[in-house]
């Protein structure tokens, strides 16, 4: 443990915003493919966003069921990443519910974890583009590696 780790707030995430937008880059190109932005982390939290895009979208204009799958899931996987530290974290279950249609435009995620250990789990809301109403809501499993 370092000087730094002990100046750090318990509640602090366990990777940077700047380091998860690396790990990203380096070992999960697909999130650069989808365009998602992560906004931010927090120790079993976080926020991104799919942007507006054509490709996205589906048959009546409106956002794709597998885009919001994957942003659901790389949003979860920041809040895993941040509350463990673990990289090697991988998707258990991932189960959606889709509430509404997803009018073309940005859609935003919001994770949060509801329990964090070798099999973590969490939620996600998914809302549109100046929109606090939920357009799908997921619960997903994490198997967490051993540190």
């Amino acid at each position: 443990m370092t000087a730094t780790d002990l100046d750090a707030p318990a509640d602090a995430p366990l990777i940077s915003l700047a380091d998860f937008h690396i790990l990203l880059a380096d070992q999960h190109p697909f999130s650069l493919l989808l365009g998602i932005d992560v906004l931010r982390i927090g120790r079993g939290t976080a926020r991104a966003v799919l942007p507006a895009r054509d490709a996205h979208q589906r048959l009546g204009g409106i956002v794709a069921g597998p885009m919001l799958m994957g942003l659901a899931d790389l949003t979860m996987y920041a809040a895993v990443v941040g509350a463990t530290g673990q990289a090697h974290a991988v998707t258990a279950s991932l189960t959606i519910n889709f509430l509404r249609k997803s009018p073309a435009g940005a859609i935003y995620a919001d994770a949060r974890l509801l329990k964090v250990g070798r099999l973590s789990a969490g939620e996600v809301i998914l809302t549109g583009e100046g929109s606090d109403e939920p357009l799908a809501h997921i619960v997903s499993t994490w198997s967490v590696p051993k540190p």
